[in-house]
C-alpha cells in the first residue's frame, strides 16, 4: 500500500517530504478527533490547509499530518446593522473576500489574492495595503489542545498585533476551527490606509473607492509582485513574504538610519512606519535586503532563488531543496545583520525542522 504523499504536492513552495501519516478532515468533529488522536499518543502534528505559509523539511514530517478541508459560511444580521459571517476554517480565503466584495461587504477588500484559507488568517493576523483581518474579526472559535476544551475567544482576546496573536504566540496551543467576521455592509471601501493603492486607485490616502476597484487594484499590484498564485508564473512558487518587517525601539530604529547613511549616503533613509506600541518604529525588511545588497533574482535560476519581482519572496524555479531554501534565507538574514544589525524574523511556520537550530 503506499504511503502519504510528499507534502511538496500540497505546500505554495512545491518543497518537503512525505509526512508519516496524512488524514483528511471534513468535518469540525473529525478535525478535533483527529488531533486530539494524535495529541493522546504523544504524537507531532502539523495541520495543513492551503500550505501556503509552510516550510516542510526535506526529509518531510515525523507525526500526522491533518489536512483541514471544513466548509461552510453562516450568515446573520445584528441588530447594528452589521453582517456577521461565521466562517469554516478550512474555507478558501480569497473565495470569502471575493463573496465580501461581490455582496457589499466591507472590510476586507485590500486583502485580496491572498493565498490559504481562512482558519490560518487569525493566527498571522493576516494584513496587506492597510488591512488587518483584526480589523474585522469578532471571534475564533478554537481547540485549547493543552486542556481539550473549544473555546470562542473575542477579538480582544485574540491578542492581535503586527502579524501575530495569541494563537501563534503559544504555538502547539490552538487549533482553529471556525472565525467570526463582521462588516459594514457598504460598496465602498473602508478608508485607503496604504499610498501604493492610493497611487493605483488615483485616490488620497483616507479616501474611499469602490469594493470593486480595491480589489482589482490589489490585484494588480500583487501580481505585479508574483504574489497572486499562478501555474505559469514561477516567481509565485514561494510561501509569499519570507521576512516579516522588523519593529524596533525609536532609538534602534535611530541607530539604524545612521547606520543605513554611513554605509550608502545621507540621502538612504529607511522607510519607518508608526506602529500600535508607544516608541516602536516599523521599518521596510524588503528595503534592507535590497541595501544588503541581496537584489531580486539573487540565487540559482533552476533552484532557490529570490523572487525576480519582490525581495521578499523566495521562490522554488523547480529544482530546489527546501534545506536549500534555508541556506538562501539564513544568508538574507546574516548580510542584513551584518550591513544593519537588524535581525530579520521569517513569518512562515517551519514543520519538520527549526529555523533557530
Amino acid at each position: 500500500m503506499p504511503g502519504p504523499p510528499p507534502l511538496s504536492e500540497l505546500t505554495t513552495l512545491r518543497l518537503g517530504g512525505p509526512p508519516r501519516r496524512l488524514v483528511d478532515a471534513t468535518t469540525e468533529d473529525d478535525l478535533v478527533a483527529h488531533v486530539r488522536e494524535a495529541d493522546d499518543a504523544g504524537e507531532p502534528v502539523l495541520v495543513l490547509a492551503g500550505g501556503s505559509n509552510v516550510v516542510v523539511a526535506d526529509d518531510g514530517f515525523s507525526g500526522t499530518v491533518v489536512r483541514v478541508l471544513t466548509r461552510g459560511v453562516e450568515e446573520s444580521l445584528r441588530s447594528d446593522g452589521r453582517v456577521w459571517l461565521d466562517v469554516a476554517a478550512g474555507e478558501e480565503w480569497d473565495a470569502l473576500v471575493t463573496a465580501c466584495v461581490e455582496h457589499g461587504l466591507a472590510g476586507v477588500e485590500a486583502l485580496s489574492g491572498i493565498p490559504g484559507s481562512v482558519g490560518a488568517t487569525p493566527i498571522q493576523n493576516v494584513g496587506a495595503y492597510g488591512q488587518e483581518v483584526a480589523d474585522v474579526i469578532v471571534g475564533v472559535r478554537a481547540l485549547d489542545r493543552s486542556t481539550g476544551q473549544i473555546h470562542t475567544l473575542e477579538g480582544e482576546e485574540c491578542l492581535f498585533d503586527y502579524r501575530t496573536s495569541a494563537f501563534k504566540r503559544d504555538p502547539g496551543r490552538w487549533l482553529v476551527l471556525r472565525v467570526s467576521f463582521a462588516f459594514e455592509r457598504s460598496g465602498e471601501s473602508e478608508p485607503i490606509r496604504y499610498a501604493e493603492l492610493a497611487r493605483t486607485l488615483g485616490v488620497k490616502e483616507g479616501e474611499r473607492a469602490s469594493l470593486a476597484d480595491v480589489r482589482a487594484a490589489v490585484l494588480k499590484l500583487r501580481r505585479a509582485k508574483g504574489m497572486v498564485l499562478d501555474p505559469g508564473d514561477p516567481d509565485t512558487v514561494s510561501a509569499g513574504s519570507f521576512f516579516t518587517n522588523p519593529i524596533l525601539r525609536e532609538h534602534a530604529f535611530a541607530e539604524l538610519v545612521e547606520r543605513a547613511a554611513a554605509r550608502l549616503g545621507a540621502d538612504a533613509v529607511p522607510p519607518s512606519w508608526p506602529t500600535s506600541h508607544h516608541r516602536y518604529v516599523k521599518t521596510s525588511a524588503a528595503w534592507l535586503i535590497q541595501r544588503a545588497g541581496l537584489e531580486r533574482g539573487h540565487g540559482d535560476p533552476h533552484g532557490i532563488a529570490i523572487s525576480s519581482k519582490h525581495p521578499l519572496a523566495l521562490t522554488n524555479r523547480g529544482a530546489g531543496t527546501t534545506s536549500e531554501l534555508v541556506a538562501l534565507a539564513r544568508e538574507i538574514a546574516s548580510a542584513v545583520d551584518e550591513a544593519f544589525a537588524v535581525q530579520l524574523a521569517p513569518e512562515p511556520v517551519f514543520a519538520g525542522h527549526d529555523w533557530s537550530a
